[in-house]
C-alpha cells in the first residue's frame, strides 16, 4: 500500500493491482485535472516519483480525479480518505 498525503486527504494506492493495469488511468487523470503528482514507476506502479512530501503538499490539489479514473477505467486500486473531524461522533448521536 502506498499513500499520498495531501493537506486534507490521504490517497491510498494498492500497488499490487498496478502492474496489471493496462490504462494507467490515474496518471492521465492527475496530469489532466491536477498537477501531475501521480507518476507510473518502472514497476508499473503509481507513485509520486521523486517528489518530496513537502512538494506533494504544495502541489496537491485534492481533485479526486485519480480515484474516479482508477475506479472506472483502471484496476480499482485507489481509495481516498477524507477525514472529517467530528463526523463519527455526529453519526453515533444519530444512531448511524
Amino acid at each position: 500500500m502506498f499513500e499520498i498525503v495531501e493537506r486534507t486527504i490521504v490517497v491510498s494506492i494498492d500497488t499490487s493491482k498496478c502492474p496489471d493495469c493496462v490504462t494507467k488511468a490515474c496518471e492521465a487523470a492527475c496530469a489532466k485535472y491536477a498537477r501531475g503528482i501521480i507518476k507510473i514507476d518502472t514497476n508499473g506502479c503509481a507513485s509520486t516519483g521523486d517528489l518530496s512530501k513537502q512538494e506533494v503538499l504544495r502541489l496537491g490539489t485534492e481533485c479526486l480525479a485519480c480515484e474516479f479514473a482508477c475506479k472506472h477505467d483502471g484496476n480499482q486500486a485507489i481509495t481516498i480518505n477524507i477525514p472529517i473531524t467530528g463526523l463519527d461522533e455526529y453519526n453515533r448521536k444519530r444512531g448511524q
